[in-house]
C-alpha cells in the first residue's frame, strides 16, 4: 500500500477527533492535523474531499464564515452522528491496538526462542 493511501486511512477520524475540539476552516484543520500528527502531512485535496465525505454523510456540517478580513472561509462542525462516528473509531482502534500488542508481544516470543536456539 503506498505511504500516502497508509496515512489517509484513519483521515476521517482523525478530522472528527480535530473538530471535536471546536469548529474550524479547512486551512485550520490541516494545522490541526499537522500540530496533532508530528511528520503528517495535510493533503490539502485529501483533506477537502474527506471533509465533502463526511458531510454528506452527516457527520459534519459547514457554514460560510464572512465576518472576519479576507475572503470567506467554510467553517466546519462535529453533527451528532459526527460524535457517534467518532466513538465508534474509539472502539475501532481500541481493537486495532490489541491486535497490534498481540503481533509485538509474539513477535518478541519469536525473537527470543529463535535467539536460545542458535
Amino acid at each position: 500500500m503506498p505511504p500516502a493511501a497508509r496515512q489517509n486511512r484513519h483521515l476521517p477520524a482523525f478530522l472528527l477527533l480535530t473538530l471535536a475540539e471546536g469548529p474550524l476552516h479547512g486551512h485550520g484543520i490541516r494545522a490541526a492535523l499537522e500540530e496533532l500528527l508530528p511528520g503528517y502531512k495535510a493533503d490539502a485535496g485529501a483533506t477537502y474531499r474527506t471533509l465533502n465525505s463526511l458531510e454528506a454523510t452527516g457527520e459534519v456540517t459547514s457554514q460560510w464564515e464572512t465576518e472576519s478580513k479576507g475572503p470567506a472561509r467554510k467553517v466546519y462542525t462535529l453533527t451528532p452522528e459526527g460524535w457517534a462516528q467518532l466513538d465508534r473509531w474509539k472502539v475501532d482502534m481500541e481493537q486495532r491496538l490489541g491486535y497490534l500488542r498481540t503481533f509485538l508481544e509474539r513477535h518478541a516470543r519469536a525473537k527470543a526462542k529463535r535467539k536460545r536456539a542458535r
